[in-house]
């Protein structure tokens, strides 16, 4: 058959997405980044900066939302692997997703109380939110390796986090609307504006998850775990200590943990602190909205190359020159002074931030059995969270100690470095036939 003639593949053929259960699954990235995207990126930290916290000094108001996400990371990072393990032994991966996702709900809903000088409020509703957005992930991504093959893993994953970018950035487009010109939807001024945005991710994130639900399968269990949700939980934690050792005997994964904990922790630190730092230095509201806005459909086309990228040249070296970039990003941070510096560095993170994230997610899924799934993502998940508390932490710290948040930024360069060293002692093909052994 000549090319001419060749069959045209679908949008979604290219995409991965060729099977109802793989778009069912890559529409919750389009459901939670809401919450990524308003709340823990965009509109919150700006929100908290100028209203939540405005009584506050203006260093102690980036420092606050820094401990703010150290607190949210070390429950989150204590949970996951438990939960995970409990999970698997329930086989209950859909209805623990379920229960968080109703979780965070709540915690969107409770920020639209979150009014002038309730900082402590905020970063209550914050962390109740959190706890929901990143405990729900542990399922969510468990998913994975149930319904994707090894050859179709890293385009699925890819866009999700793709859809992920559309998602989040159609409704903070919308909401942008509502802060910069309230009175235009009878609203009384921008902060009324924020909060709003604060419920429609609740009502986005429930919404938009139901194909999810309704379309992709419990995965099958052997019915061995135990019969109780009590039982289960006890039976996650017996099974914690386990898993360390188990996770060990899988060289390749357990390095690229290391790896993902050190990088990772760079990577959410600058979603989590960019806008506040921002703030911070002057730059206004729209000009960091409509930033981080920009990022959200640059996004879209550079997570796809990515995933292209991935296939050429490997998930690892994909992933090295994304941080290569990051640790740029980190320096030039530093010298930011502008309104105009700030959208040139957002787009410079918007090339990386999702192809990163993705090839890391579905680069670990190749390197851990399929029937651990839930066990080994909550000690992902835990690489993650725990890794993610640090540089929040110390962010905080250095901003409170100096007056400011410039040498903050400086401190990301060494996650960004150590992690390079770690990743580059994984092999993915070693590791990839340790795991279908």
């Amino acid at each position: 058959m000549s090319e001419a003639a060749a069959p045209r593949r679908s949008i979604r053929d290219r995409l991965g997405l060729h099977r109802p259960e793989l778009r069912a699954w890559a529409m919750y990235d389009w459901a939670n980044s809401a919450f990524a995207t308003t709340i823990m990126a965009a509109v919150l930290p700006v929100y908290y900066h100028q209203v939540a916290a405005v009584d506050l000094p203006e260093n102690l108001r980036t420092a606050y939302w820094g401990y703010t996400q150290t607190v949210a990371l070390v429950i989150v990072a204590f949970l996951s692997p438990v939960l995970g393990a409990a999970a698997d032994s329930l086989g209950a991966k859909k209805s623990f997703l379920r229960f968080f996702i109703s979780f965070g709900f709540a915690g969107c809903l409770a920020l639209w109380f979150a009014t002038q000088g309730r900082w402590l409020f905020a970063s209550i509703a914050f962390i109740v939110g959190n706890i929901g957005f990143a405990a729900a992930d542990v399922f969510y991504e468990s998913l994975l390796p149930h319904i994707a093959s090894p050859q179709e893993i890293d385009r699925v994953s890819t866009a999700g986090y793709a859809l992920g970018y559309v998602g989040g950035g159609l409704l903070l487009a919308v909401q942008l609307a509502w802060i910069t010109s309230p009175q235009t939807f009878g609203l009384s001024d921008g902060a009324v504006g924020s909060r709003l945005a604060f419920v429609s991710v609740a009502i986005w994130w429930v919404l938009f998850s139901i194909p999810l639900f309704r379309t992709v399968k419990e995965p099958t269990h052997d019915g061995k775990g135990m019969a109780t949700l009590g039982g289960g939980l006890s039976d996650g934690f017996q099974q914690l200590a386990a898993t360390f050792r188990e996770i060990r005997r899988y060289r390749e994964a357990f390095w690229f943990l290391l790896a993902f904990w050190l990088y990772n922790d760079g990577i959410i630190t600058i979603v989590k602190m960019a806008a506040i730092y921002g703030a911070e230095i002057g730059i206004g509201q729209t000009d960091l909205i409509g930033a981080l806005l920009v990022v959200q459909f640059l996004g879209i086309p550079c997570t796809f190359a990515f995933g292209t990228l991935a296939e050429r040249i490997g998930a690892k070296r994909a992933i090295m020159m994304s941080l290569v970039v990051y640790t740029g990003i980190s320096v030039l941070g530093y010298y930011m002074s502008t309104a105009m510096h700030f959208w040139i560095l957002a787009c410079a993170v918007a090339v990386v931030q999702g192809g990163s994230q993705a090839l890391s997610r579905s680069l670990f899924a190749t390197l851990i059995p399929p029937e651990k799934s839930s066990q080994f993502f909550g000690f992902y998940n835990v690489s993650g969270r725990f890794g993610s508390i640090l540089g929040p932490f110390v962010f905080a710290v250095v901003s409170q100690a100096t007056g400011g948040s410039r040498l903050s930024i400086l401190t990301l360069i060494a996650f960004f470095a150590g992690g390079m060293l770690v990743l580059a002692r994984v092999d993915e093909n070693a590791g990839r036939l340790r795991a279908s052994v």
